[in-house]
């Protein structure tokens, strides 16, 4: 490892959309330390979203280098991906998309599904789940929990595979003032203790001030 989480060089992404070329992203670079903790803003449709997915392994690049916890994600074959993010990536949603029939506790061990893992799932997801502040709603589900409970589920199931880099995207965008606050000052606590880098996507000003780094995209540059 060269102490770079994230290592973006010259990126470009570009969409084809109503018979022409939309460019999104436009020759990004951005250096990410290990254990960095930064927030992304910007206008609705300034790539946000767009840069986190490539972040992610979940879209490629059209032009440039997308380099994660030492791993180039636009050279790295699809077959990979899945398995490079179980083990280097967590990420946090803004809408949860945690499963209604499972349970908090269930919800937060189903990334382990596909894998063998050397930890007790279940052991280490209720510790996960004790973590954020829910170990009374272990076994509640999603429809029996407050938005900032949801959230915090998420967070525990971000978390369970250990990650290098956790990525939030908008996670306080469905919750009042006072949750967001417990939500963001939650994940900074918990990845700053784990030594895990942080990227936040949000709107909010006042929250993104409140990290040691913030970046703004405007159309598609940094």
């Amino acid at each position: 490892m060269n102490g770079l989480a994230v290592e973006l060089t010259g990126v470009t992404r570009r969409f084809r959309a109503h018979g022409r070329e939309v460019s999104v992203l436009e020759g990004l670079d951005l250096a990410v330390a290990d254990g960095e903790s930064l927030a992304l803003v910007g206008s609705s449709g300034a790539g946000k979203s767009t840069l986190l997915s490539l972040l992610a392994g979940l879209d490629r690049p059209s032009s440039g280098n997308v380099v994660v916890c030492g791993t180039d994600l636009g050279k790295a074959r699809p077959s990979h991906l899945a398995a490079f993010r179980f083990q280097n990536i967590g990420i946090v949603f803004q809408q949860y998309h945690l499963i209604p029939t499972l349970t908090a506790l269930e919800n937060v061990m189903l990334p382990c599904a596909p894998w063998r893992v050397a930890y007790n799932p279940r052991q280490r997801a209720a510790e996960l789940l004790e973590l954020v502040g829910l170990t009374e709603r272990t076994q509640h589900f999603p429809a029996q929990l407050s938005g900032g409970e949801q959230q915090r589920v998420c967070i525990a199931r971000a978390l369970i595979n250990s990650p290098r880099l956790l990525l939030a995207d908008e996670p306080t965008g469905n919750l009042d003032e006072d949750s967001a606050r417990d939500v963001i000052a939650l994940i900074r606590q918990i990845t700053a203790e784990n030594r895990q880098t942080l990227v936040v996507v949000t709107h909010d000003l006042d929250l993104a001030q409140t990290f040691p780094r913030v970046l703004r995209l405007r159309q598609g540059k940094l």
